[in-house]
């Protein structure tokens, strides 16, 4: 089971995203490769502090962290950062330390804030889910359109930064001189510039490519929530790492079924006879079709509960409900011995109504719904 992310940091849930950010710094200074070399067992801690951070850092992923754990972030290489490598963790946090390793000279050179890995840009895509997939988990492969690096671009050393991946400027002021440091413009903080490119690639040297991607989507995932595939975005430049693909989860609508968090609702309906004899009628959910006994003298409004056939809880706890809601069909038109039968059944004291003690009003069955 996965650490909690909290705990990595030391922080609790209330916790600000000051003291997030703080409790990170404490963390990665403790642990960082060029303070700990050759142990592994602090890298893999400065690691899991990243994650977490990545996580706890941005409210979006927080929030959803905090409502579904870390079901929420895995499935097919998904994750707030459960891929990161160490340029991951320096091209996106490298600020965090400060000076605190030096100029330049820190763990793959990313220390003081020197040369610096180039990330590529994220591409979004949205997928439709069927309720069904949704309850089972599926895979998904989707073609995307994104940028590789083309075969034969070669880089050189940027002239402009002489590899560094910054320029440091000296000015004169009233409080004397000052030095201040920002990412190379000409290369975008790599330290390189192209030296040769095909002729059908674009200025960065890269390809448009479609490219098939399979996506592992776990069950229970809700409309709206996003999940991460790892270095599928674009390219980057040179040495740089590509970008992440985002995927969207959009949930359709089922023709029979109404889902309510993990819960799936099902409207049945029973005609006079039906209700009065007790029926055997057949009712959809996720996994196929099942059939379900209506006993005799059934009310309308009754609820049926078949218990573990709604939708699998994201943050593995348990499954969901579907909740059968029976209702008797009243017939709006009726032959004149079909009238004649209920005129006269209506002074019939088995047609009076008797409710019984669990014969539950509206109001407590919903009220048991929610319980």
């Amino acid at each position: 089971m996965k650490e909690d992310f909290y705990e990595i940091l030391g922080v609790t849930k209330s916790a600000s995203a000051a003291e997030i950010k703080k409790a990170y710094r404490k963390k990665a200074i403790e642990y960082h490769p060029d303070k700990n070399p050759g142990d592994t067992t602090a890298e893999d801690k400065f690691k899991k502090a990243a994650e977490a951070y990545e996580v706890l850092s941005d409210p979006n992923k927080k929030a959803r962290y905090d409502q579904y754990g870390h079901q929420a972030f895995e499935g097919g290489g998904f994750g707030g950062g459960g891929g990161m490598n160490m340029d991951d963790i320096f091209s996106q946090f490298g600020d965090i330390f400060g000076g605190a390793f030096g100029g330049g000279g820190g763990f793959g050179g990313f220390g003081g804030g020197g040369r610096r890995t180039v990330k590529g840009s994220n591409l979004r895509i949205r997928v439709k889910l069927t309720l069904e997939e949704i309850a089972n988990g599926v895979e998904k492969k989707i073609k995307v359109k994104r940028k590789k690096q083309a075969q034969g671009t070669t880089y050189k050393t940027c002239t402009t930064c002489n590899g560094v991946g910054q320029v440091t400027r000296i000015q004169n002021t009233i409080l004397g001189r000052m030095q201040t440091s920002a990412p190379c413009t000409t290369c975008g903080g790599a330290g390189q510039i192209i030296d040769k490119k095909p002729a059908n690639a674009d200025a960065q040297g890269m390809l448009a490519t479609e490219e098939t991607v399979s996506i592992k989507i776990p069950a229970g995932v809700v409309d709206g929530m996003q999940l991460k595939v790892s270095g599928k975005g674009n390219d980057a430049p040179g040495n740089g790492i590509a970008g992440d693909l985002l995927v969207a989860i959009e949930e359709l609508p089922h023709a029979s079924l109404q889902r309510e968090n993990d819960n799936l609702h099902y409207d049945l309906y029973v005609s006079f006879s039906e209700a009065a004899l007790g029926a055997s009628k057949e009712i959809d959910t996720v996994t196929g079709k099942v059939r379900i006994k209506v006993e005799p003298g059934v009310q309308s409004g009754k609820i049926l509960r078949l218990r573990n056939k709604g939708i699998p809880s994201i943050n593995g706890y348990g499954t969901g409900d579907l909740l059968v809601h029976v209702n008797v069909w009243t017939p709006k038109a009726l032959t004149k011995e079909q009238k004649e039968f209920f005129e006269k059944m209506s002074t019939d004291e088995h047609f009076q109504p008797n409710p019984e003690k669990e014969d539950k009003s509206f109001f407590e069955k919903v009220k048991d719904m929610f319980s």
